[in-house]
């Protein structure tokens, strides 16, 4: 929640492009999250009633940003999922949907990807879909990304691996 600037620093910082996000007020932590931040949830959240092209665009349109319909296309050809473009949302698989939000959250190029569980409800197949997509698509655009996971299938996969547990 920190490292997102969903919620400011308790002590110390988090600097993204030499801003400290502790010093933003809440409404400039939303609008640096908005434009520098990939966000992948483990909860899925499109939107019903709206397309999967519009559930792609709807990040940029949160933050006044420019709805680069050509970049949304070309995500989704890139996550197999263009032919689906004008399907509504909740007529979408797991991990269609979970390709869906991986697309939303690279539509504005982050400078950083933030994956939460992206894998933990997803069969074998999917999950290891959706992971090569997430290091590939941050490899291609020279993000950074960061997955919080319990997903021991992640774990050979990612270059470093960071433990933390609960104290006791």
């Amino acid at each position: 929640m920190t490292l997102a600037g969903l919620i400011a620093p308790v002590s110390g910082d988090v600097v993204l492009n030499g801003i400290g996000l502790g010093g933003l007020t809440p409404a400039g932590r939303d609008r640096l999250r908005g434009r520098r931040i990939g966000l992948v949830f483990q909860d899925i959240h499109g939107v019903p009633g709206l397309s999967v092209l519009s559930n792609v665009l709807l990040g940029a349109f949160a933050t006044g940003s420019r709805q680069d319909r050509g970049r949304a296309m070309h995500l989704l050809d890139r996550v197999g999922l263009a032919s689906l473009a004008a399907r509504r949302f909740e007529t979408l698989s797991r991990g269609e949907a979970q390709r869906v939000a991986i697309a939303r959250a690279l539509l504005l190029s982050p400078a950083v990807i933030l994956a939460d569980e992206p894998t933990a409800s997803l069969d074998d197949a999917n999950a290891d879909a959706v992971a090569d997509l997430l290091l590939r698509m941050a490899g291609e655009t020279g993000a950074a990304l960061i997955i919080a996971t319990h997903d021991q299938r992640l774990r050979g996969r990612i270059d470093a691996v960071i433990t933390i547990e609960a104290a006791s």
